[in-house]
């Protein structure tokens, strides 16, 4: 039986290969998977062009999965250094890598991209509008910014973050509550610009069934972008957040009735005690969909430091449902990070993902920590360093102790707990004064 879509194939009953692979990773039926995608609750960002990628599911269920952000600039245009940062995270195993590019060459970056990631690859296609047709913003036609889309399906991108629920009656609720921080979104702001300098619709919103076209065609994810997520905390859950959401929600339908999957992007900058009823309020009024959220960074004064506040926001969300985080690293707020800025980003978000896993009953997320627990009882420092989510600084931080007993940490040296509890249920003499 043909189909066009994972979504497709899935309606028809039909398991596809990407769905057995999602399936072996997760360790669960891939009937499961069938009926997740074709419900829309699962998401599998693979498009038909994208030939090295090793398919990884997105939604309910599955382990929370985690986005970097990577591209060039016109201030940082060194597409090595950035081939750099990506290998980096498909070495740290990040299952997607959003390409963000802005300035020059951007279609040789994104080429190379698709064609060495194993991990699903993202876009923001109006980013790449200005540059692709060395246009100001206003001069850009309406289908000139599908035409964009289309050219990134062709690239072989697996999902787009596009802006569609910043329509007019959107930018109207926006006008008429004002915001400590206005809208932050780099496409959200750029599509309001575009629609107030054109007095226009917004041409995503207006040809919709034009985009999910191109979407079908190539079989690409989409992700509706949150265009007025909030950048501080004191804009959050306010009305235009909640009007473009229920926008998002009938976005989806009409996405899902022509096999298009889709993902909803949420904030943002949050409050800790309202991270909980936003993921609800995105489950309940976009229908169940994938929600993709950047942190929540839990408090706006943190520079420097917000990859800290993006993992707590983020292991909140993750635990009620979010099923998918942008990283964010300490370089948020202050300039492109580098190479160890984006490490730091991905140790933080997947450390957020997983203790977000433990509280929602990930199948096989708990295991992990238990056999930790158990190498640590045993004080088995190599199984120790094997488990680790990052055996290299683990190894590190040991290597420069200075130990009195190989067998403990230099913090509590003979007087360690586990080696004391060790030795008296053995029945030895626990000797920690003498040699």
């Amino acid at each position: 039986m043909n189909y066009t879509t994972q979504m497709d194939a899935a309606k028809k009953g039909i398991i596809t290969k990407e769905m057995m692979i999602v399936a072996e990773k997760e360790g669960i039926p891939a009937e499961i998977i069938r009926e997740g995608v074709a419900k829309g609750r699962i998401a599998i960002p693979a498009n038909k062009n994208h030939t090295s990628i090793s398919p990884e599911g997105i939604g309910e269920g599955l382990r929370t999965k985690i986005n970097v952000n990577l591209g060039v600039s016109k201030d940082c245009n060194d597409i090595d250094l950035e081939l750099r940062k990506v290998q980096m995270a498909l070495d740290m195993k990040a299952e997607a890598i959003m390409d963000l590019s802005n300035y020059g060459k951007t279609h040789v970056f994104r080429e190379r991209l698709v064609e060495m990631s194993t991990a699903m690859i993202g876009t923001v296609p109006v980013y790449d509008a200005l540059g692709f047709y060395d246009k100001e913003l206003k001069d850009i036609k309406a289908k000139e910014f599908l035409d964009v889309v289309d050219k990134h399906g062709r690239d072989g991108v697996d999902f787009v973050t596009i802006h569609a629920g910043m329509n007019r009656s959107t930018s109207e609720t926006f006008l008429k509550n004002p915001r400590l921080m206005n809208i932050v979104s780099r496409g959200g702001s750029l599509m309001f610009a575009w629609m107030r300098l054109n007095n226009s619709e917004n041409p995503f919103y207006e040809y919709y069934d034009e985009l999910l076209d191109i979407c079908a065609k190539y079989d690409i994810t989409l992700s509706l972008g949150d265009a007025c997520r909030p950048g501080a905390i004191a804009d959050s859950t306010d009305p235009s957040q909640i009007k473009e959401l229920i926008e998002l929600g009938e976005l989806t339908k009409r996405a899902w009735a022509k096999n298009v999957q889709v993902m909803i992007e949420g904030p943002g900058h949050m409050a800790l005690n309202e991270i909980e009823a936003n993921v609800i309020l995105e489950k309940k009024l976009c229908h169940g969909a994938p929600f993709y959220v950047l942190g929540p960074l839990v408090t706006d004064v943190a520079p420097g430091y917000d990859h800290i506040t993006g993992a707590i926001g983020g292991a909140i969300a993750a635990s009620a449902g979010a099923d998918f985080l942008c990283y964010v690293t300490p370089a948020e707020h202050l300039r492109l990070p580098d190479e160890q800025d984006v490490r730091e980003g991905i140790i933080a978000s997947k450390i957020a993902a997983h203790a977000g896993d433990i509280s929602k009953g990930v199948k096989g997320a708990r295991a992990w920590d238990n056999q930790m627990s158990h190498a640590r009882q045993a004080l088995d420092w190599p199984k120790m360093y094997e488990l680790a989510l990052d055996p290299d600084k683990a190894k590190a931080y040991r290597k420069d102790a200075v130990l009195e007993d190989e067998k403990t940490c230099s913090m509590c040296g003979k007087m360690c707990a586990v080696r004391t509890m060790q030795k008296v249920l053995n029945g030895e003499d626990v000797n920690i004064l003498r040699q």
